[in-house]
Order: structure tokens, then sequence, then C-alpha cells
């Protein structure tokens, strides 16, 4: 995929410039730097995430907050915009006809090995200072999840949730998601941890 090009040294790419780009490729932009999105997800990846996003529209129904799935075209500002796995929006008037104008409140990608260094540091450090409340990395491989809370120092360390756990999402009052259904494994023998 070729790289869009810039009109001049040191200019970044803006909002304006991502709407102009081809409809059947995928870029994000972060801090005004273009980046290729991985090629087609995996299957599993594309369980995981079918999982995940039916899980939060059963749950989310009439509680005012509204999930979205990939390809969805979120903007943070004119030199920031991705296009997360999930992500969750409890403030309607940031859903627009073609994209998201603004922070979501829950942003959930699934690493796949081509990017996963970017979603950990790039896109992570970007929704640390956009505010998104919750920000939750899910490995398919090693079926686990990693979720960060944004406080007033940033986001919180981590916590990382196991196969056999309830990954617990506070920004959306606890709601909980079985991690052994979203990784199609057998749940844990007694009772939920």
């Amino acid at each position: 995929m070729t790289a869009p090009s810039l009109r001049a040294p040191g200019d970044k790419f803006s909002w304006r410039d991502y709407q102009t780009w081809p409809a059947e490729t995928r870029w994000e932009i972060i801090d005004g730097i273009a980046y290729a999105m991985s090629p087609a997800p995996s299957t599993r990846h594309q369980r995981v995430v079918g999982k995940l996003h039916a899980h939060f529209d059963r749950i989310l129904s009439g509680r005012g907050c509204t999930p979205f799935i990939a390809p969805t075209d979120v903007k943070l500002s004119e030199f920031d915009i991705v296009q997360p796995d999930i992500l969750v929006v409890c403030d309607p008037a940031k859903i627009g006809e073609s994209h998201i104008e603004g922070v979501p409140d829950v942003v959930v990608d699934i690493l796949p090995p081509a990017t996963s260094a970017k979603d950990l540091r790039e896109k992570k450090a970007l929704y640390e200072r956009a505010g998104v409340k919750e920000y939750v990395v899910v490995d398919p491989l090693e079926h686990y999840a990693m979720r960060f809370v944004n406080g007033e120092g940033g986001f919180d360390k981590g916590t990382v949730y196991g196969s056999d756990q309830m990954l617990t999402l506070a920004t959306l009052d606890g709601v909980e998601v079985p991690l052994w259904e979203v990784f199609g494994m057998a749940g844990p023998a007694g009772p939920n941890p």
C-alpha cells in the first residue's frame, strides 16, 4: 500500500487529507503521521471482535451507550483519526452520519501480531492524551485482555485479565465480559472470579 504523500516536508496529514484517500485503503493518522492498517484480520481476530461487540450490544441496549465496530472512523482531532476494532460512545452528540466526532468512552483493540507494538505505544498514548476513559487491548493468541483506566495522572498501569476471568469495565457501570466465551474456551469450574 503506497503511503499518501505530503505537500511539503514537516506538514502533517489532517482530516481533510484523510477524506480524499481512496475508500478501499485503510489508514489511521496519529499526530499527523499516516499509518497503514494491517492487512485483513485473521478469522480468530474477527471472531473475538464479533463476540465482544455482540456482548456490548446486548448489555448496553437501553443504557444510553452505543457500541461500534471497525471500520468506523473516529476523529479525535484534526490530526488524529483512528479506526478501533470496537468503541463505545455514551454521548449521542458525538455520533455523526459518517464518523464519530470526539472521544469515545471505551476503546477496544484486538492485538494483531503485525501492529501490536503500535497499539500499545502510539495508540495507547493517543487515547490517553485524548481522554478515552478506558482502553482495552485483547490478545486473541495468548488469551488475555489488559484494561487501562484514565485518571488524573493518565492511564493507570493496567490490569491483566486471563481467559478464566470476567473483564470488568468501570466506565460502563461495571459491565462484565466473560473472557472464556470471547475466546471460545471452557469456563471456570467454580464461581466466576
